[in-house]
């Protein structure tokens, strides 16, 4: 018989696995949720690309889907990849004016919808009047929405004859206005011939047939899409989550035998603050490699997180963008504290206000050459921003390289504080704030100050509500004299229920800093 290694080297493709392990989990639900096998996963992915071949999408159309963390995520994006398509999983949290602005601005012919955001559903419509091919319902029955279980079921099992490869287009976390469309040219070649980034995964991260990999963040992130499909290129089994809940993942972790899996510093920094009795509640052994990214983690929460799990945490920096990939090892980060690794893809180049390459030590825009170029869908001037006369790339993000071309991140530059004609990040601050045992989250940003220009403000989401107020304050600016020099501590403190920030880990600062400088617009 065949192994799975061997179909693996050959096709990275769920239809290759279905042949001759169509029993195999491919998606699990945790806890106690739904299953899809290799060989459900293979057949109803097919028949749902058969209707949307039969609703006359080809190659290069586009097709817009708002799903939960469920199985059927999985079977309307392998439908699209298999097709020649391009795809846009969209934020379950925005708003339908929202998704409407996503569906029309990456010009797409079927929409698919689920039941759980039936709240949405005739906005939607109202939203989007020119949904040519097929606007679709899963999970449930919605009114001007056709039920696309009942249309798969009516199609045959066996892929369409034209298969293509076709790839996602997520769209921008918006963190500095609306979101954009991150656009490449659809992949040259054939449907589930291994890729270069396929190749690079299993390289660093160890994975392979084997692997049982948890995903606690929503799926229409990047990096939840883009881990889970390389699984399922694999032939591994996936573990997914409706929701992060601390104590749920460690039992996803012992009851599902969890080899591998990947968090943002935020939930790092939740399952630190659970009491000593329900962290060690459960049995962590089968885990092999934790891997973290999208946002930069405060070092006391990274050196507490390898004492409790080893080191067997990586590291990398990476953007939706596709701009560059570096990564480090628990080791490689004990020895650098701070880093986020060396490029493994891409060449770094550290960029000052001249636009002349800085030396190793001084900080500056980091820029990534040698790297597939993308383009924001119908913003010219916004991917021209992004590009260096050089050719190099950037999105926004300020760090520095040792001599051993290690990198160290700052900021995004969009999030500086000049106060006094000083230069103040606003991540450092954060990074102090929320070591504080009483502080879950923490955002700082700029406020309008008549003698500085602009003066430090914290917004501190508590871990106790019922402490928020002058005291905890004032515990926090003792806390800050120790941490922090003078002029970055913060000049006043507000608190709130919870920050603006995704599941992806980005905290939105844009509408929570606009509500304190709305007076001062002209």
């Amino acid at each position: 018989m065949t192994s799975l290694d061997e179909i693996a080297a050959r096709r990275a493709f769920p239809n290759a696995f279905a042949r001759e392990f169509p029993d195999r989990p491919a998606v699990i639900v945790a806890p106690g949720g739904d299953a899809l096998t290799y060989g459900e996963l293979n057949a109803r992915s097919n028949q749902i690309a058969r209707v949307l071949r039969a609703r006359g999408l080809k190659d290069g159309d586009h097709v817009a889907f708002m799903i939960e963390n469920a199985p059927m995520f999985f079977l309307a994006a392998w439908a699209c990849q298999r097709a020649g398509l391009y795809y846009s999983p969209i934020n379950t949290r925005l708003t339908a004016a929202e998704a409407g602005y996503i569906v029309r601005d990456c010009d797409a012919k079927a929409v698919i919808l689920s039941a759980a955001f039936a709240d949405r559903a005739a906005a939607l419509i109202t939203e989007t009047p020119d949904i040519s091919a097929l606007r679709a319902c899963v999970h449930g029955e919605l009114d001007g929405y056709e039920r696309l279980e009942t249309l798969a079921e009516a199609e045959p099992v066996a892929p369409i004859p034209d298969e293509r490869e076709g790839q996602p287009m997520l769209y921008s976390s918006g963190t500095t206005g609306r979101p954009k469309g991150i656009i490449r040219p659809l992949p040259d070649r054939d449907v589930g011939a291994p890729d270069l980034l396929l190749e690079l995964l299993k390289g660093l991260y160890k994975f392979n047939h084997d692997t049982v990999y948890l995903c606690p963040a929503p799926l229409y992130h990047a990096a939840a899409l883009w881990y889970t499909l390389a699984m399922q290129r694999l032939g591994a089994t996936t573990i997914i989550m409706p929701k992060f809940e601390p104590e749920a993942f460690l039992a996803a972790i012992a009851d599902c035998k969890v080899t591998h899996t990947q968090l943002v510093p935020t939930m790092f920094s939740r399952l630190l603050k659970l009491p000593e009795e329900k962290r060690n509640a459960h049995d962590l052994s089968s885990l092999e490699v934790a891997i973290h990214a999208a946002a930069p983690c405060p070092v006391q929460v990274k050196e507490q997180m390898i004492e409790w799990w080893g080191p067997i945490i990586y590291e990398y920096y990476a953007a939706t963008e596709g701009v560059g990939y570096t990564f480090v090892t628990a080791q490689e980060w004990l020895a650098r504290k701070g880093t986020v690794g060396k490029p493994v893809f891409g060449e770094i180049h550290i960029v000052g206000e001249d636009g002349a390459e800085l030396p190793a030590g001084e900080e500056g825009v980091v820029y990534f050459g040698a790297t597939p170029e993308f383009d924001y869908h119908k913003d010219e001037a916004k991917t021209a921003e992004t590009r260096h006369p050089s050719g190099w790339a950037t999105t926004g993000d300020v760090g520095r390289v040792d001599e051993d071309g290690y990198l160290y991140l700052t900021d995004r530059k969009a999030f500086m504080i000049i106060s006094g004609g000083v230069n103040i990040y606003p991540q450092e601050i954060e990074n102090a704030l929320v070591i504080h045992p009483e502080v879950m989250d923490a955002a700082v940003f700029g406020v309008p100050d008549a003698d500085m220009g602009e003066q430090v403000k914290a917004v501190i989401q508590p871990v106790d509500p019922s402490t928020a107020g002058p005291e905890l304050a004032e515990r926090l600016r003792a806390h800050c004299r120790t941490e922090l020099a003078g002029y970055k501590r913060p000049k006043s403190f507000d608190f709130i229920e919870a920050l603006p920030r995704g599941e992806n880990g980005k905290l939105y600062k844009t509408a929570l800093k606009a509500s304190y400088w709305k007076d001062q617009r002209g």
